[in-house]
């Protein structure tokens, strides 16, 4: 079957995320999806894949949690992709304090956030020598692509972007206009939300992040370079949301090209040239251990905890 891949997420405010758990994890096993949904009291995030009917009853259940909380609140951003197989092996419903971690107490996207721009728009703006644009994302991300122009903040999560920017507020000036983006978008509501309350006035982030704009503009008229990272088996794609050319090492989840694939350094499940220098003996021979019965289990058509393990992020979307 070809699957639907489907990543969502939505600022709303939960009074019980622990009340709504055990039904949402039901529904998705009962329609066959699979994946990592994030309830929080701030909203819900995830990616889960599976029939297109199923996705459907899905994400009509989620509307509906949504649309109980309050006028407005039912407009679950959702990007839709596709795949041959499938990209998640267990369904996971987890509570989250936050659906994706800032760690900045008393920002909330849904009452105040950066304006929206389409694709359409975004080339003009991020262009403009004026605009200062800035990528949200992990450094690993960021490492296999990026649009023109982009400043990479070089933090290895989502938590590190408030610190990151206070120790360089001073150079951007005292009324910047800035440009931010994300994945899927919800990095970026909740960036643009910080940058508000830190007295950024002009701020703005892609709407439906890199993944919406891959999809809409044409290569030809693109300003993205290289491959999008995401945070499940595909591991990159490219314009039109096509499959790209990374695999994912198991060891320390970083995105794989091919030369890394060849290099001596390279032990598939155990090490790559990103991970050789950082672990020991016994952390390889885990790995090897692990890789042994993640394959064992393949061979024998059912699924293994390792696999999921490695794909785990807070930052899905």
């Amino acid at each position: 079957m070809t699957y639907t891949i489907a990543a969502l997420y939505q600022f709303a405010p939960f009074d019980d995320p622990v009340a709504l758990r055990a039904p949402l994890f039901d529904l998705c096993c009962a329609q066959g999806v699979r994946g990592t949904l994030l309830l929080a009291s701030e909203g819900i995030n995830g990616t889960i894949a599976g029939s297109g009917q199923g996705i459907a009853a899905v994400l009509a259940h989620i509307r509906t949690l949504l649309e109980s909380v309050g006028p407005g609140c039912g407009a679950l951003d959702v990007k839709y992709s596709a795949a041959e197989s499938a990209p998640f092996r267990r369904m996971k419903v987890r509570l989250k304090r936050e659906i994706v971690t800032l760690g900045v107490p008393g920002i909330d996207p849904s009452r105040d956030v950066g304006r929206y721009v389409d694709p359409a728009e975004w080339n003009a703006l991020i262009a403009d020598p004026a605009t200062i644009v800035i990528d949200t994302r992990n450094d690993y991300e960021v490492k296999i692509g990026s649009f023109a122009r982009a400043i990479d903040p070089k933090t290895s999560s989502f938590g590190e972007f408030p610190a990151w920017f206070r120790a360089h507020r001073t150079q951007f000036g005292n009324n910047p206009r800035v440009a931010m983006f994300c994945t899927g978008g919800i990095r970026c509501e909740k960036s643009t939300a910080f940058l508000r309350a830190e007295g950024i006035e002009d701020v703005a982030h892609l709407k439906g992040g890199i993944l919406n704009y891959l999809e809409k503009v044409p290569a030809d008229e693109s300003l993205w370079h290289g491959e999008c990272f995401v945070f499940d088996e595909r591991v990159s794609v490219g314009h039109g949301l096509s499959v790209g050319p990374h695999t994912l090492c198991r060891a320390c989840r970083m995105p794989m090209t091919g030369e890394d694939r060849q290099s001596s350094d390279y032990i598939e499940g155990v090490q790559c040239p990103h991970c050789v220098v950082t672990r020991t003996d016994d952390d390889r021979m885990r790995f090897a251990e692990r890789h042994k019965q993640m394959q064992l289990a393949k061979a024998k058509g059912r699924a293994h905890l390792g696999d999921d393990a490695v794909m785990a992020s807070a930052d899905l979307y």
